[in-house]
């Protein structure tokens, strides 16, 4: 059993995407992959060039059935910069580019290797960190049944930081005593009916967001990569 098996209510296998679904993660994934290639080529450079740190970020992540994997992500933080495992709008640990990539998703595209490999699907749960899922209330621990996605609808409709404030005193608290209950409950109406067409709309979403009408995201690359400079790991533990 996972070292977060007591969140779960179900068999330690889970449930997982079915054919279509699983068929249209190695197709996405895979072609996402290759059509994205030059752009991952770019990104990775830009985040060595602009902060100090590796360009990829991993992390454990409770995965379908309460099994830990390896989340990959563009690094977007400063390397040893403690604090909780939510974020909040203006966090200090983020990055200049890292600013950049959060608001547009971009430094999510590694996940694409996640989906790949069978760890994540297209459209599912948020991929929590094993000390977040532990402290999940009773009756929202059901959702670690299930496959976590690269989006979904609780990832679109309750971001971090678009509903957290600055000026919450107890970021991980209020995530799991208001967030975590809605964005649990929207995820799991998704699952009860994961058709094709919903998973596909959700998609879609996805892009508009990631590419559409956010201010971050419609600022012009050049302009952000002109403007980040070499950032130092100022108030990083030694």
């Amino acid at each position: 059993m996972s070292a977060v098996a007591d969140v779960l209510t179900a068999p330690e296998r889970g449930i997982g995407p079915g054919w279509v679904r699983r068929a249209l993660d190695v197709l996405a994934a895979g072609g996402s992959l290759i059509v994205l290639a030059p752009l991952l080529v770019l990104l990775a450079a830009v985040v060595r060039l602009t902060s100090r740190g590796p360009v990829i970020f991993r992390q454990q992540r409770v995965g379908q059935g309460g099994r830990i994997f390896t989340l990959y992500k563009f690094r977007s933080m400063r390397p040893g910069a403690l604090g909780p495992d939510v974020t909040i709008p203006g966090d200090g640990r983020v990055t200049r580019v890292g600013g950049f990539l959060r608001a547009t998703s971009l430094d999510e595209l590694p996940q694409l290797i996640n989906v790949l490999r069978g760890d994540m699907t297209l459209v599912g749960p948020r991929p929590e960190t094993p000390a977040l899922a532990s402290r999940y209330p009773d009756d929202c621990r059901g959702v670690f049944l299930f496959r976590p996605g690269l989006t979904g609808p609780a990832q679109l409709r309750y971001r971090d930081t678009h509903v957290m404030s600055a000026d919450t005193d107890d970021p991980e608290s209020y995530y799991m005593t208001v967030l975590v209950p809605a964005r649990t409950a929207v995820d799991l109406e998704y699952l009860a009916r994961p058709s094709l067409r919903r998973t596909l709309g959700w998609i879609f979403e996805t892009a508009a967001h990631g590419f559409g009408s956010s201010p971050p995201a419609a600022a012009s690359v050049a302009h952000v990569l002109a403007t980040a400079s070499l950032e130092q790991p100022q108030g990083e533990p030694s």
